[in-house]
């Protein structure tokens, strides 16, 4: 196509758009100039780069792409074994990145995918570059209105499974939100922006780097519509934009980037054929890095070996081994059960407690004379129940902490693979920096443990500031733990020796939620299998 046609259609389609009216008659002016392509999901309607008010979900025709479901992402170790598989999308404006990027989470169809746009790290503008942006006079379309060391720092957690923070960017007001949004690492990332090529570091970060290929005269009747109908701007302002800077960075950034990509998608979401080779692809990754959570192994992994140091056991006295005795019995009461099961949590949380670090404060008594005593010595104590079961140690927790903030964490066993899987989390926000009492009733292989301590690691809380309390648990939960995290703090109030084929603690003390909650246990019960919470 030649420049002067070129030129003369983007002069019909905006005197087209200036003689409609601002409402719907020039969105459907716009819409007549797009060529139908059915997609199967809903429009992208946004002012911001995050929506704050959304569950980091994606609703498919065929289901529901939610934080669930996620099974280990580290080794007997607990170390990082497998990274994230990290898809860089890189194309023009209004290229259709994001349609291309959820068609490939549709088709993919697994539970755990991050869809990290680049539009989220614009950076932050000074008063001066404020003023420009208000009158289109910014480019947006230039490497340096990027914030790269950000970008490259949080692809890299995401990659290594962490949870990263990521700012929101406001396109009405040109500025970042004051909350930001966080994010967990996942089996798939997808990162999509018009210069995800542009750095050296964030290519090495990609394994598959794609690049989508729309005619120019395309993607400008769609930024019309989207900067127009989504983010208030007018017709003037769009055009002078996009001939000012958009159109000129795409010829000199952004298109030669293409030879950098292992697969050019043209025409967009609509080529299904493309997609689906892309897909084919990443399932061959995904099955190449599962990794074969191996049970029986972790089971005789530490047989024989001493009680860890970091284990502490609640001195079995008569009191203790007489409560024991009650919720131990098949043929004690609900009522009983529950009565002595929370007396045992208050003495477990006590003593857990206790290896919480203080320092000496000096108080003046009522009789004006000083006392020596003891004082916390740290920022915050968080508890963190692993559901369900774990749940009913929290008012034990709350008696004796005043204002204690509380998290959830739900893990599930696959009974098709038999692996713990991550299906829920809510933790407080800034956590990193609390001392964090891990609760679950009962530890068998130390399985769900194990993930729920990765989890607080991979939201940057400290190791040695995790106590993992527990009323009953086995000696191959204890060294699973303690082994993978050596500097975890294990409490409870008893271990006993072995587990069944079903790793089901022996003698043990049944299913504590089933007892505890008054509901029936499948058949193939797990000590740590865990239901939906009962909200």
């Amino acid at each position: 196509m030649s420049a002067v046609s070129r030129e003369e259609r983007l002069s019909k389609m905006e005197n087209e758009a200036k003689t409609s009216s601002v409402s719907n008659s020039g969105q459907e002016s716009l819409d007549r100039l797009l060529p139908s392509v059915s997609t199967g999901l809903s429009p992208r309607k946004r002012t911001t780069s995050q929506c704050k008010s959304e569950p980091p979900l994606l609703r498919t025709s065929k289901r529901t792409i939610y934080t669930a479901g996620r099974p280990p992402w580290y080794n007997e170790h607990g170390a990082q074994s497998k990274e994230a598989f990290v898809i860089g999308l890189c194309g023009g404006s209004a290229s259709g990145k994001t349609t291309v990027a959820r068609k490939i989470i549709e088709a993919l169809d697994v539970p755990w995918v991050v869809l990290l746009s680049m539009d989220s790290f614009y950076k932050v503008l000074s008063p001066e570059q404020q003023t420009l942006a208000a009158s289109n006079d910014y480019n947006f379309d230039h490497p340096d209105a990027f914030d790269f060391d950000l970008l490259t720092h949080t692809l890299r957690k995401l990659k290594q499974g962490k949870s990263v923070k990521i700012p929101v960017y406001d396109f009405t007001t040109h500025g970042r939100q004051k909350e930001w949004k966080t994010v967990y690492g996942a089996s798939v990332i997808i990162f999509e922006g018009i210069m995800s090529f542009a750095d050296k570091k964030l290519l090495q970060l990609l394994d598959m780097k794609i690049f989508v290929d729309t005619d120019s005269d395309i993607r400008l009747v769609r930024r019309l519509r989207r900067d127009i109908t989504d983010r208030g701007r007018d017709i003037e302002g769009v055009i002078k934009q996009y001939n000012k800077f958009v159109k000129p960075a795409f010829e000199q950034y952004i298109e030669p980037t293409m030879r950098l990509a292992d697969i050019v998608v043209p025409r967009g979401g609509g080529n299904m054929v493309a997609i689906d080779l892309i897909v084919q692809h990443v399932h061959s990754q995904l099955e190449e890095r599962k990794l074969r959570w191996d049970m029986a192994a972790l089971a005789s992994a530490h047989q024989a070996q001493p009680l860890p140091q970091t284990l502490s056991v609640l001195e079995s006295t008569p009191q203790v081994r007489g409560m024991h005795t009650i919720i131990r019995n098949k043929e004690t009461s609900r009522d009983e059960f529950i009565f002595y099961s929370k007396r045992l949590m208050r003495l477990l949380i006590e003593r857990a407690l206790s290896f919480l670090p203080s320092q000496a404060h000096v108080v003046q008594t009522p009789q004006g004379e000083d006392y020596e005593g003891r004082t916390f010595h740290g920022k915050r104590i968080t508890g963190v129940s692993i559901l369900r079961a774990g749940e009913t140690m929290e008012p034990a927790l709350r008696a004796v902490c005043k204002d204690v903030r509380i998290g959830k964490i739900l893990i599930q066993t696959n009974q098709d693979t038999g692996e713990p899987e991550l299906h829920y989390l809510r933790l407080p926000k800034d956590i990193s920096e609390d001392h964090v009492i891990l609760m679950d009733c009962t530890v068998s292989t130390g399985a769900a443990a194990m993930m729920a301590v990765r989890v607080l690691l991979d939201h940057d809380v400290q190791e040695d500031k995790i106590l993992l309390v527990s009323l009953l648990m086995a000696e191959m939960g204890v060294h699973s733990v303690a082994y993978a995290f050596p500097q975890v703090k294990i409490i409870t109030t008893a271990v006993d020796k072995k587990v069944n084929d079903l790793f089901h603690i022996i003698p043990g003390i049944g299913n504590f939620g089933d007892r505890y909650f008054g509901t029936d246990a499948p058949p193939d019960w797990s000590d740590e299998e865990m239901d939906e919470p009962s909200c």
